[in-house]
């Protein structure tokens, strides 16, 4: 089938909708909670309600688009190892796979988990406030998202997974060209061939630690899985996708959290005094500004989704950011309050493909973020940051501050 873009995928995409889509997901809502797109749409539908996006990601009607759905119009896909190892992965794993999966996977992100990592959370947050410190003496600037939201979580989990510490400094280039096939829209020939040549190159880097960890095993992630049952494949795909998961979008909330702290200084000035706030914060960060703005299932079956009918094979674009500014949900959804309650959002998912990482993105965020503003009371911004343009791990790429003036 021919594909086009509708006027509001176009306008989604667009430069001005990708530098701020809120606008444009207010006249979505305006118009009810899914929009059926015309025949021969890249999707049959845009789903952006709280509730049926919430219906989407739970209905075991709707699927992520795994090998079956991809080989329908195409097998070329086999070709791309960025392509073949995300398919591979949790990511879009269904049924016992993703289960088994999920099993191995999740005794180790677990909310009672990430509890106890918090000492050790604690310690690396407070080893990377001094460097900043340290670097931003004087009233020189420092990029934040280099120097410390990349590094917390990537040093958190590089710990988990047991990924020597002089090997992390080489991730965020890969990682970064490795997640440029997930974004919403076409990917250019080169951004799909750089996407390959960094999973080639993390494939090779796991294969390496994995083997190690099974000649040597040592108390990590990777030790204890080395003998767990799953295809080699398919467990190289599950360390590469986890640990590029687990610290892209924590990075992302710290810098959209310290962003939007620095824009509201009373709420900054509470969180500041008094750190029992900030897992309220952490809500309401992932709310309004989340990492990861939509994803996207297929119909399994002949469904509906808010009275829209999908036919079995087409997919819908599911717009999770959208969802988290539904005024039928969140009262004054535009406005970015801490206090809110009630605050269930859609930063993390819903259903069977809810974040492994959530508990422990939440755990990073809510002893971070006070202890930067209590470290720091001066924080400011040295300038302001260029534009975000992404839907999928949405974040700056530079978030340059001051620390002292």
């Amino acid at each position: 089938m021919t594909t086009s873009t509708t006027p509001w995928l176009r306008e989604l995409l667009s430069e001005p909708g990708r530098r701020d889509p809120y606008p444009l997901y207010a006249r979505l809502h305006a118009l009810g909670p899914a929009v059926a797109l015309p025949p021969g749409s890249r999707h049959a539908a845009i789903v952006h309600g709280y509730e049926a996006v919430g219906q989407v990601l739970r209905d075991p009607d709707f699927r992520v688009l795994d090998a079956e759905y991809l080989d329908r119009t195409s097998t070329r896909w086999r070709a791309h190892p960025a392509v073949r190892t995300m398919q591979d992965s949790v990511f879009h794993a269904s049924g016992e796979n993703l289960a088994r999966t999920r099993r191995l996977f999740g005794q180790v992100f677990s909310a009672t988990k990430a509890a106890a990592l918090e000492p050790m959370i604690d310690r690396i947050a407070g080893g990377l406030v001094d460097r900043l410190a340290a670097l931003g003496a004087d009233g020189v600037p420092v990029d934040f998202m280099a120097e410390f939201a990349l590094r917390l979580p990537s040093d958190v989990i590089g710990e988990l997974l047991g990924i020597p510490e002089p090997d992390r400094a080489g991730f965020p280039r890969r990682v970064r060209d490795f997640d440029a096939i997930l974004e919403v829209g076409q990917r250019s020939f080169r951004e799909l061939r750089a996407a390959d040549a960094a999973a080639e190159e993390l494939t090779a880097y796991f294969a390496g630690l994995l083997a190690a960890r099974r000649a040597h095993p040592a108390d990590d992630l990777i030790s204890a899985l080395a003998d767990g049952g799953l295809p080699e494949p398919v467990l190289l795909a599950n360390l590469i996708v986890v640990f590029n998961a687990g610290f892209r979008t924590t990075a992302n909330l710290l810098g959209n959290g310290l962003r939007l702290l620095l824009a509201h200084p009373d709420a900054r000035t509470k969180l500041g005094a008094d750190p029992a706030l900030a897992p309220a914060y952490v809500e309401e960060i992932l709310r309004f500004d989340p990492p990861v703005h939509f994803a996207i299932r297929f119909a399994a079956e002949d469904t509906d989704v808010a009275g829209i009918s999908v036919p079995r094979g087409r997919s819908v674009l599911v717009l999770t950011g959208a969802a988290n500014r539904d005024p039928t949900r969140f009262p004054d959804p535009d406005r970015f309050d801490p206090g809110r309650t009630d605050n269930h959002h859609y930063a993390f998912s819903a259903g069977p493909h809810y974040c492994l990482g959530a508990a422990l993105g939440r755990a990073e965020g809510k002893l971070a973020l006070p202890r930067l503003l209590s470290r720091f009371p001066s924080l400011t911004l040295a300038v302001e940051p260029s534009p975000r343009r992404h839907f999928m791990l949405r974040g700056y790429d530079r978030l340059e501050v001051l620390l002292v003036r």
